[in-house]
């Protein structure tokens, strides 16, 4: 069975979302964050770097939530979760789930970061979040998700940066993303993996 160290209110989320849309069960080994909401000492004997998530199958060991979410698709040869190959759909998914943590996450956490200690977003880190929230409510479309009806992987990977930017107030100007997110609560993979495991960011 799969295991998975897993950090509190971390992108082991989305690595509990898509085992639970797979329905394939999993071994968990929580870690809660310390005071100054780092990672554990602990973690750092797992993976050299610290990193959560990652997950031990037949003797491997793999890191990077994006890695590990398209290792269970493989593993479990599961096409449910991507446009069919060889489309144009196919390409853009590909595009926007690595878009996630390549372009995205780092614009959003210099954003996040000072809203989430109480102080004002620097006026470029905000404008540049706008830019990119504008381009997801254009990705969206019609939505409700990236691509139509059906929750994929670059919904599944782009979860947690949308979840930490609703903590800190940062969709107020984007009621197009805001919506999705309520859509992406409402997934039953979503709803399954923090019912058993907690939210995905701090709540208060």
């Amino acid at each position: 069975m799969i295991a998975l160290h897993a950090l509190q209110y971390s992108r082991a989320t989305r690595i509990l979302w898509l085992l639970a849309d797979l329905g394939q069960p999993c071994t968990r080994i929580d870690y809660d964050r310390t005071d100054a909401f780092r990672a554990p000492e602990e973690l750092s004997k797992v993976h050299p770097l610290g990193k959560s998530p990652v997950i031990e199958d037949n003797g491997e060991m793999i890191a990077e939530s994006a890695t590990i979410l398209r290792y269970l698709v493989a593993k479990f040869d599961d096409d449910s979760h991507t446009p069919p190959r060889g489309t144009v759909d196919y390409w853009r998914h590909e595009a926007l789930f690595d878009y996630v943590e390549a372009s995205f996450a780092e614009v959003a956490l210099r954003a996040i970061m000072p809203a989430f200690r109480g102080k004002p977003v620097p006026d470029d880190a905000k404008a540049a979040l706008d830019i990119h929230l504008n381009y997801i409510a254009h990705a969206l479309g019609d939505g409700p998700l990236l691509f139509g009806d059906t929750v994929t992987l670059a919904d599944i990977q782009i979860s947690y940066i949308i979840a930490l930017l609703e903590r800190v107030g940062l969709l107020a100007e984007h009621p197009t993303v805001a919506a999705y997110w309520a859509v992406l609560q409402e997934q039953p993979g979503y709803i399954s993996a923090t019912r058993t495991a907690g939210p995905m960011v701090p709540t208060a």
